[in-house]
């Protein structure tokens, strides 16, 4: 989420000020939103990208079958999900086919989802229990 709230602002050319005044947020919210101390609720971001005096061309929006978006940015090599997270990829996503390429981006973020939460359990198991992995 934090990578696509800093590539919204940055992509304005506004500073961190401007923006943050632009949709009414504290500063220091929208600083730890482009840190990744905290992350804005999805619609939030959706609602950011759709309010900008601007258009994105230079991201590709995929539309998977389950309703869900995902954003590629060819330069960078980025493929960014409606939450905000991003998975770099070396492939070039030209020459797939479109009906093809919803489902890979999709299977992607579910498979990155599924590590990211057994991630996030086993920090809390870790807290809970005095275990030391070898």
């Amino acid at each position: 989420m934090n990578l696509l709230v800093r590539e919204l602002r940055e992509s304005t050319g506004m500073t961190q000020k401007a923006f943050a005044e632009l949709f009414d947020i504290p500063l220091s919210t929208l600083r730890k939103w482009e840190q990744g101390e905290a992350s804005p609720p999805p619609y939030v971001v959706r609602m950011m990208a759709r309010l900008l005096p601007f258009e994105r061309v230079d991201l590709k929006e995929i539309n998977s079958k389950k309703g869900h978006k995902y954003y590629y940015d060819n330069a960078k090599k980025i493929l960014m999900d409606s939450k905000g997270n991003s998975i770099n990829i070396e492939e070039s996503i030209e020459g797939v086919k479109e009906e093809n390429l919803p489902i890979y981006v999709e299977d992607l973020f579910e498979a990155f989802y599924e590590i990211q939460e057994r991630f996030n359990r086993d920090l809390r198991f870790d807290r809970e229990e005095d275990i030391i992995w070898s």
